[in-house]
């Protein structure tokens, strides 16, 4: 992992994304697309969130909004300054661009996403030259994350 603009290095930490894998588990129980986010704030989790567009029926039922609107109430304030969003799947375009504008100190995802990933496999949302440009770490408990998708998608299919 690369060392903070501090000089002290960042590592994610796993209990966090299992934190988020079971929120992926738990949308997956309720026919949502498996993907969890939590929000962290000086080692404490402050916004959880699971897919639940079908419940919703929202175009903006994704973890990672519900993770970071219950993080904004926490903090009672939009600004997510200093936290850290981890979450299952790359951030879409819409996520990742809502967690730049809330100016996320960092993201942390599992499993990478070819078809919407916007931290840099499909389109890179959280590299644009003029704003706020979050740290990134990919490919924490990858393998787990990527499992439960293919399993999910594979059940849908059948």
């Amino acid at each position: 992992m690369r060392p903070e603009a501090a000089g002290r290095e960042f590592l994610p930490e796993r209990r966090f994304m299992e934190e988020a894998l079971r929120l992926a588990c738990e949308a997956a129980a309720a026919g949502e697309i498996p993907v969890g986010a939590v929000v962290v704030k000086d080692g404490a989790v402050i916004g959880r969130g699971r897919n639940r567009r079908e419940a919703a029926r929202s175009v903006l039922g994704h973890a990672e909004l519900e993770a970071m609107e219950q993080a904004a109430e926490a903090l009672g304030d939009w600004r997510l300054s200093g936290c850290t969003l981890y979450v299952t799947l790359e951030p879409c375009p819409m996520c990742a661009g809502a967690a730049v504008n809330a100016r996320v100190e960092r993201i942390v995802y599992g499993a990478e996403d070819e078809v919407m990933g916007a931290c840099g496999t499909a389109v890179s949302v959280i590299r644009l030259p003029r704003a706020f440009r979050p740290a990134l770490y990919k490919g924490l408990l990858a393998e787990e994350c990527g499992a439960l998708l293919r399993r999910f998608f594979a059940e849908r299919r059948k």
